[in-house]
């Protein structure tokens, strides 16, 4: 357990300026956690009162009175359990005979018998939906403007995965809520703060705590590993320190390799756990779509995105700016996101991976793009159309093939982001790597410009061969110029292109 004071150090700033804010994060990346921490720490000192509550019980439902039913219930529950010696307030039943003020009259009668100035902080606030959700944050703003004359929390804050400016999606919903982000409280712009993943100390830091609880040591590939893979993502850096130490080596006088960090990683991803599944569910989220699907293909980012779509996904942890560009958030994810909009086909596919395997054990690439362009020709283009990236078909499909086929024992690295118009792949086969550029064909230019990209890409691997995959989408083509595959040499380096 890492102490969450330093992560939580814009919290605790928004908090003595008497703010109302929104701390918004991806899913289990610690933000319960730190909450109770928080919460402890202030009820231990002189300064704050505050509670922690729980709204998952509120979720999706729409009618104020049950939804306001459950809130009240999960305050009392919080006071009871983070201050004790609270004055007790009248039942919720009685104010519940107006749910559209119960909240603020609520609120109102515990500020007033807390003796320190009392901080609330809302988990899963993001799940209220909505005229639920309306009367929750109407309430809330009602008690906050007039907190000059009547008592009322004196911080608060609304913690889920989204900005408070996304919590109403329809379009009734805005103009009802429409001063939300322009009026205090909860003024977005200013007032969101987010949880930082861990740092690479951060990482060391938590599982040298495991050395010195049981003696069993991460040897240095171990916790590169873990930091490359989950870019310091709380929930992953747990789940792949657990997986190494829990299942595979429970011997605590044996240390952990990077390779047993590889061998979770692989389960983690197989067995699509809570958090993995969380992510697959908001692939199909049309505003997530929106801003994956050129990046999967390599393209720029369309012209109509929203500054509030963008907000969203970062938001939502799904991916960050590095270098001034779009890139997913961690190599797990990389993988996770294509296998996962892949899935049907990897299973429905009739491929072996014994087909493509020579006698001495390495991988008959020539053959097994063969068998692609023979698929692609059949059945591939035509499935590739039904994915939600739509234009990212191509690339979606090809990923699903060749999983289907390295699940026998090979491993495929996939490197993509905006505005490149190309998508990187490297297969990794017993002790070699073959590297793969995947590029759409639309003008007489492009099979140039991919030259230059495949080489590039090579020189980065210090490989002198590779394979270059180009999808030809212009209509008037036949097949039979299309699916070719010939080999050129370009600055020093053999080409293998593949025509689809």
């Amino acid at each position: 357990m890492l102490s969450p004071e330093k992560r939580f150090s814009k919290v605790v700033q928004l908090i003595e300026q008497e703010k109302y804010f929104t701390l918004h994060a991806g899913r289990q990346t610690g933000k319960t956690t730190s909450l109770q921490w928080l919460v402890a720490q202030f009820n231990s000192g002189e300064q704050y009162s505050a509670i922690w509550v729980d709204l998952e019980n509120a979720r999706e439902q729409p009618d104020v009175g049950i939804a306001l039913r459950t809130v009240l219930g999960a305050i009392e529950r919080a006071a009871q359990r983070d201050l004790p010696n609270l004055s007790s307030s009248p039942s919720s039943e009685i104010l519940l005979r107006d749910p559209y003020s119960a909240l603020q009259q609520s609120l109102e009668m515990m500020t007033r018998s807390c003796t320190r100035p009392l901080v609330i902080l809302f988990d899963e606030a993001d799940g209220l939906v909505g005229q639920a959700m309306i009367s929750f944050l109407t309430q809330l703003r009602s008690g906050y403007l007039d907190r000059a004359r009547t008592p009322f929390p004196h911080a608060l804050a609304l913690v889920g995965q989204r900005q408070v400016r996304d919590y109403a999606l329809h379009v009734e919903d805005q103009r009802t809520v429409s001063w939300l982000g322009t009026t205090s409280p909860f003024n977005v712009t200013a007032e969101a703060a987010t949880l930082e993943p861990f740092t690479r100390d951060d990482v060391e830091e938590l599982l040298r705590q495991h050395t010195t609880a049981t003696g069993q040591i991460f040897q240095p590939d171990a916790v590169e590993q873990i930091w490359y893979l989950s870019q310091g993502h709380p929930w992953l850096v747990n789940a792949l320190a657990a997986e190494a130490v829990d299942r595979d080596v429970m011997d605590r006088s044996r240390p952990v390799t990077g390779d047993y960090i590889e061998i979770g990683k692989e389960r983690i991803i197989s067995e699509r756990r809570t958090h993995i599944d969380s992510l697959v569910a908001r692939l199909r989220e049309p505003r997530v779509q929106k801003i994956l699907a050129p990046m999967l293909a390599g393209d720029s980012t369309p012209p109509d995105i929203l500054d509030d779509d963008l907000a969203y996904i970062l938001g939502l942890g799904l991916v960050t700016v590095t270098d001034g560009g779009l890139r997913i958030a961690n190599p797990i994810y990389r993988e996770v996101i294509p296998r996962a909009l892949t899935y049907v086909q990897q299973v429905t596919l009739n491929q072996q991976t014994a087909w493509y395997v020579k006698l001495d054990g390495s991988l008959d690439l020539t053959k097994l793009f063969t068998a692609w362009q023979s698929f692609w020709r059949k059945d591939g283009h035509l499935a590739a159309n039904g994915f939600g990236y739509r234009e990212a078909g191509p690339h979606l499909m090809l990923m699903a093939f060749l999983q289907r086929i390295l699940n026998g024992g090979g491993r495929l690295e996939r490197e993509y982001g905006l505005g490149r118009g190309a998508l990187d792949l490297l297969i990794e086969w017993q002790d070699r790597r073959h590297a793969i550029e995947v590029k759409l064909r639309r003008d007489s230019e492009t099979e140039q410009e991919a030259y230059e990209q495949i080489t590039r890409y090579l020189d980065s691997l210090a490989l002198n061969e590779g394979w270059l995959v180009l999808f030809d989408l212009r209509k008037d083509i036949p097949w039979e110029q299309k699916l070719t595959m010939r080999d050129v040499e370009h600055q020093g380096r053999l080409v293998h292109i593949v025509g689809c």
